[in-house]
């Protein structure tokens, strides 16, 4: 199996191959160089003020069977920097980070969610800690993603004028979430841990796993930010395109960490597209946004 198509806001092909099919021959030897902000310092500022925004959104009172699992969920996904990067893109298109905060939270709701449906506890999932029954851990993933919509259609301003922004944030959210995307993504890495096959097929269907969860979720991250921040049309596309190659960076990390065969070759070449898209933002800070490829 090769590369996937990936069909992103229905606006354009991106065809990424893990083999590959990019052309390496116009890739400079090594990432250009670009003075980095500490990634960890970015992201612990960013993802205290999403967790201080969600904490507001989502009281620990009564009824406590709906309240305290969900906080317990949201904090017991593992990290994800698809919520950062989106305020990161808001910023860097000249946007505030309180424009994009209610869409951060909404990503990391969506996240959980989806690390909550994965790992129900049953006979056939990973052995984690489950403080709750699968029932429900399963209604409160459910709910989750609801109250995420929520979220961003409380956000909604007539005085600023964002509704147009928050609803084309929202249908982001739902293609990126969905049947093309990441439960897409979830199907593919259900084929490759039950592949039966070579070592290579497993690897090409957890890629393709890759490309449709943390690629889609970051790609859509990204865009949702620029959106937000009132960046061009250019802008949305090529932070979309940007945010799809740092969801992959990390992705093939964390294969490789497995033992899956992930390519460090890939990884670099996935940077050096990263950095590529950012030449537009030359003029601009763009320290923040870097540091998502600095893993």
């Amino acid at each position: 199996m090769g590369g996937a198509i990936l069909h992103i806001n229905g606006n354009f092909n991106f065809h990424f191959s893990c083999r590959s099919n990019l052309d390496r021959s116009r890739l400079p030897a090594k990432p250009a160089m670009v003075k980095f902000q500490p990634a960890e310092s970015y992201w612990a500022s960013v993802n205290a003020e999403i967790e201080a925004s969600l904490r507001q959104a989502i009281p620990v009172k009564e009824p406590l069977v709906v309240f305290e699992p969900m906080h317990h969920l949201v904090s017991a996904a593992p990290p994800t920097t698809a919520p950062s990067l989106c305020i990161a893109a808001c910023e860097v298109v000249g946007g505030r980070r309180d424009q994009a905060m209610a869409a951060a939270s909404a990503l990391l709701l969506m996240h959980a969610a989806t690390y909550t449906h994965e790992n129900l506890p049953l006979t056939d999932r990973p052995k984690i800690d489950h403080v709750f029954g699968p029932h429900i851990e399963l209604q409160t993933g459910d709910g989750m993603i609801a109250f995420g919509f929520e979220l961003l259609a409380k956000s909604i301003q007539p005085g600023q004028n964002n509704s147009d922004r928050i609803l084309r944030v929202i249908i982001e959210i739902s293609r990126a979430m969905g049947s093309e995307g990441v439960i897409d993504g979830q199907y593919c890495k259900i084929l490759g841990t039950q592949s039966v096959g070579s070592d290579s097929c497993r690897v090409d269907w957890m890629k393709q796993a890759i490309e449709k969860i943390e690629g889609r979720l970051h790609a859509c991250g990204a865009a949702c930010g620029a959106m937000l921040g009132g960046g061009s049309e250019e802008e949305i596309e090529i932070l979309r395109r940007y945010g799809f190659y740092v969801g992959m960076i990390q992705g093939m990390l964390e294969l490789d960490k497995r033992k899956e065969k992930g390519s460090m070759e890939e990884v670099e070449e996935l940077r050096n597209l990263a950095l590529k898209e950012l030449e537009v933002f030359e003029s601009r800070k763009i320290e923040a946004i870097s540091c998502f490829i600095n893993v």
